[in-house]
């Protein structure tokens, strides 16, 4: 997987059904720790709130996801979320939906019907963003094996940036974070070996 997608910014909607306000909060996060710290925001904000049900999915290829029904009857909220969120092919996000009952009971099809409309419209309503995630490296090599570098890594199609020509030559390596662990496979060897230098700078979404 290449690219996921998600939605950029903070966004809130809100979808009010039989006299209940339904507010799906989102936001895009790195990892569970970020997605745990929206909710408990969002849970103190909201805190005189019916309901603050939650989801998310994390990970370039959506490998991890929890829901939470927060009260709700079981299976009424949480998991209706999260199958909107994988209708539309998201990842690296969270939603927080706050309920204040309105006084009209929905049912089971109703919540779960209400849950998954809320999070469903709220993403067809806000612009969805497709995002590349890169890795980045400093790498020194000697003259002699800079040719062949470029060749052994030529297939995971990496960008050379800064590159400075004195004792040895010095780039930036810049490659879709899908390609990380086959390419520092190779780094760790080459370093091993004594034919390069490099190391890890940082990991981002461009």
């Amino acid at each position: 997987m290449s690219t996921y997608n998600t939605i950029s910014n903070p966004v809130q909607f809100e979808h009010k059904l039989n006299r209940s306000r339904f507010i799906a909060s989102f936001k895009s996060v790195k990892n569970v720790e970020d997605a745990k710290a929206f909710i408990s925001d969002i849970s103190i904000e909201h805190k005189m709130a019916n309901h603050n049900c939650w989801a998310f999915i994390i990970g370039y290829k959506g490998e991890i996801s929890h829901s939470s029904d927060n009260g709700e009857p079981s299976g009424t909220a949480g998991a209706p979320m999260l199958n909107a969120l994988r209708k539309h092919n998201l990842t690296n996000i969270v939603v927080v939906v706050t309920r204040y009952f309105g006084g009209v009971k929905l049912g089971i099809r109703g919540l779960i019907e209400a849950y998954n409309s809320t999070v469903d419209i709220g993403i067809s309503n806000n612009t969805i963003e497709e995002i590349v995630p890169h890795s980045y490296y400093k790498v020194e090599t000697p003259y002699d094996f800079y040719e062949i570098f470029k060749h052994r890594l030529n297939e995971y199609n990496p960008r050379y940036d800064k590159i400075e020509y004195s004792q040895y030559i010095d780039f930036e390596l810049v490659l879709n974070s899908e390609f990380k662990v086959q390419v520092e496979s190779h780094l760790a060897e080459w370093t091993k070996s004594g034919k390069i230098k490099s190391q890890h700078i940082k990991d981002t979404n461009d």
